[in-house]
């Protein structure tokens, strides 16, 4: 799994009500939490998405607060793929691979990113690189099994193809 895009940046501690306003929790569907993505945050952020070519860099316990599987749902459906973060809220990072959403945890690295950075993450080789200035991180490459939910789409996606004998 290979990404490409420009960087989209937020600070530390951004909760999951940050991310998706409780208000906004009367659905599951992917693209009506995707246009009310980081409201709590900034109503107007989620205009600087770019769906399929925008990636998150994130600070400090990511995703902290509540338990909603929402959160890792709407920045899906706002054509989200893959967060780059200091660090993660542990139950913010296990709903991430269970809903489909790529959570890299890269420690102080995550400062080598800046809003509008070009961006490729080479998931199999633990590899990010900053096309805009040309530096390039690793990280520990996820092991198959994580990878594998993920490429199926999330926790359930994959359970239904490992019943149907496609995994």
């Amino acid at each position: 799994m290979k990404y490409t895009g420009k960087s989209l940046t937020v600070g530390d501690h951004i909760d999951t009500d940050a991310i998706i306003p409780a208000i906004y929790l009367v659905s599951s569907d992917p693209t009506e939490l995707g246009s009310h993505c980081m409201d709590g945050l900034d109503p107007k952020w989620k205009n600087k998405i770019a769906p399929g070519s925008s990636l998150l860099v994130a600070g400090r316990n990511f995703g902290c607060g509540s338990s909603r599987e929402h959160a890792p749902v709407a920045l899906i459906g706002a054509g989200i793929p893959l967060v780059i973060a200091h660090s993660f809220a542990r139950i913010f990072y296990r709903n991430a691979f269970n809903m489909g959403l790529v959570p890299i945890e890269v420690g102080d690295a995550y400062s080598e990113f800046h809003e509008g950075d070009a961006i490729e993450v080479d998931m199999p080789a633990g590899k990010i690189i900053n096309k805009t200035t040309g530096k390039s991180i690793t990280f520990p490459p996820l092991p198959e099994s994580m990878r594998a939910i993920l490429e199926a789409g999330g926790l359930a996606a994959f359970v239904r193809k490992r019943l149907d004998g496609k995994v």
